[in-house]
């Protein structure tokens, strides 16, 4: 089976063009487990089928590296765009794809006959507890800078989803985080019914924040696209920074804008082919 490896800013994912591979539905968990193995495996934080739609032009079927679903990789969408760019399964340089029923609008930025990176709009945010999901007492309307313990240590946490679900810490020093203890603890802490993702953040300035991720069923990665929106969203709704953020993540740089007017957020970022093979499969 033909497979490619990509990543924006780091945030790798083993892409398989779905129209023209068929897996069957219910190997696809033990396939991805094995595909995103970075010892026996191809290695990735999860695994994109690319495939028709009638919905929209195409569809991103995102896979997390422990093999469960997710709804929405922000970092992943951009490199589905360059992916059916770049092999010519479309000439356009506005073009929408559908991830998890939610239907994206992309728009292309093409170097060379190549796309290089992709705005893209990421819709809006969503603070309701109940649509994230986040446990809140009852009448609560939002999850805004609120505590949570974990493991002794009380945070405070603002909970927005974009499409999947996101609490965004505020710290103050995000290198020295030991994320492989906190991270799953905030995971599959009780009060998130369909886990969580985690974004660790400091801010550096009104237009710049520096943030580490630990995404359910992958771990930490090198970024987060959602993620970032997600954290810029927490930044301006709390007033710590202008309403157009700069992520600075392991892997890179992402631009995130809140248009206020329209309620939609846009994400820029690059999009990059590592290398192709194919995948023996037993």
């Amino acid at each position: 089976m033909k497979f490619t490896k990509m990543h924006g800013c780091g945030n790798d994912y083993v892409y398989i063009n779905g129209m023209e591979e068929t897996v069957e539905e219910g190997k696809k968990p033990e396939l991805v487990r094995k595909m995103s193995d970075r010892h026996f495996g191809i290695g990735s934080d999860g695994v994109i089928f690319i495939n028709a739609s009638d919905q929209a032009d195409f569809e991103m079927e995102m896979w997390n590296a422990d093999g469960t679903r997710g709804e929405m990789c922000g970092n992943g969408i951009r490199c589905v765009a360059k992916y059916v760019y770049d092999k010519g399964f479309t000439d356009k340089k506005e073009i929408s794809i559908i991830s998890g029923g939610q239907i994206k609008y992309l728009e292309l930025e093409v170097e060379r006959g190549k796309m290089s990176a992709a705005k893209v709009n990421m819709g809006s945010p969503v603070f309701a507890p109940a649509e994230i999901p986040v446990e809140m007492p009852e009448g609560a309307e939002e999850a805004v800078n609120v505590p949570i313990e974990v493991n002794g240590t009380t945070y405070y946490m603002t909970c927005v989803s974009m499409g999947n679900p996101h609490a965004v810490i505020f710290v103050e020093d995000v290198a020295g985080l030991d994320l492989e203890k906190i991270g799953p603890l905030f995971e599959n802490h009780e009060r998130f019914p369909r886990r969580i993702n985690t974004e660790f953040v400091k801010v550096i300035d009104k237009t710049h924040v520096e943030m580490r991720v630990w995404e359910r069923g992958s771990g930490e990665t090198l970024a987060c696209g959602t993620g970032s929106c997600a954290t810029a969203a927490a930044c301006i709704r709390n007033g710590l920074t202008d309403n157009a953020v700069t992520v600075k993540l392991l892997g890179g740089e992402l631009f995130i804008e809140w248009d206020q007017e329209t309620d939609l957020i846009s994400m820029t970022g690059p999009a990059a082919t590592v290398y192709e093979g194919v995948w023996e499969i037993l």
